[in-house]
């Protein structure tokens, strides 16, 4: 298949989503619109449960293995969540007063931010700044990790990067399958998104 196809799709539970993260089986999903983390089943989209988040405008999600991240542009805080119970395990602030998605390498938070375009790599304990470097353009939203690199979205471009994490280089690009491209997960084997302006999630093809 051609890099960035479209391999499904099926509407968002609302109108303004926002972070995506894969826990292995299942996706989530923040949504502004109705302020609520969704647990979605990934095959046709149902809602399996959801939970009010700390903040009123819930952004980037991200998954380490146990708990979910959470970035919030209300309070400006990151927030490490109960998956099950929604209760705060700890937070921190971020380097930027943008916070957008969130990424987890196995050891530490990756979070884009729009205060200067940059994406940055983090404590998750301390939230301290272990480096940064220039997002490709911006309106830096989206971001996961796949292993090995970065993926990001931008939402002025509507493109979506895969980046080299030591440099910040961008490996390579595709068009977003819609515009406003917002929160980013990575299940594996292929590259999740969701998108602004049609409120819509879309699986795509990478390799």
């Amino acid at each position: 298949m051609v890099v960035g196809a479209v391999i499904k799709s099926f509407a968002a539970p609302s109108t303004i989503p926002r972070g995506l993260a894969w826990d292995g089986k299942t996706l989530w999903i923040s949504e502004q619109n109705t302020v609520l983390i969704y647990q979605l089943n990934p095959i046709t989209g149902a809602v399996i449960r959801s939970f009010a988040p700390p903040g009123a405008l819930p952004r980037g999600l991200t998954w380490d293995g146990k708990t979910l991240w959470l970035s919030e542009a209300f309070n400006i805080l990151i927030y490490q969540l109960n998956p099950v119970t929604g209760a705060v395990i700890r937070s921190f602030a971020p380097p930027g007063a943008l916070p957008r998605d969130l990424a987890w390498d196995g050891q530490t938070l990756w979070l884009s931010d729009d205060t200067l375009n940059r994406i940055y790599q983090l404590n998750p304990i301390t939230g301290a700044v272990i480096k940064s470097f220039a997002a490709p353009s911006t309106e830096p939203h989206g971001l996961t990790w796949d292993g090995k690199t970065l993926w990001h979205s931008d939402a002025f471009t509507d493109l979506i990067y895969q980046i080299n994490p030591i440099t910040g280089a961008v490996i390579r690009s595709f068009a977003s399958p819609d515009t406003d491209p917002r929160g980013l997960t990575w299940d594996g084997k292929t590259l999740w998104v969701c998108t602004d302006n049609l409120n819509r999630i879309y699986q795509l093809e990478t390799h």
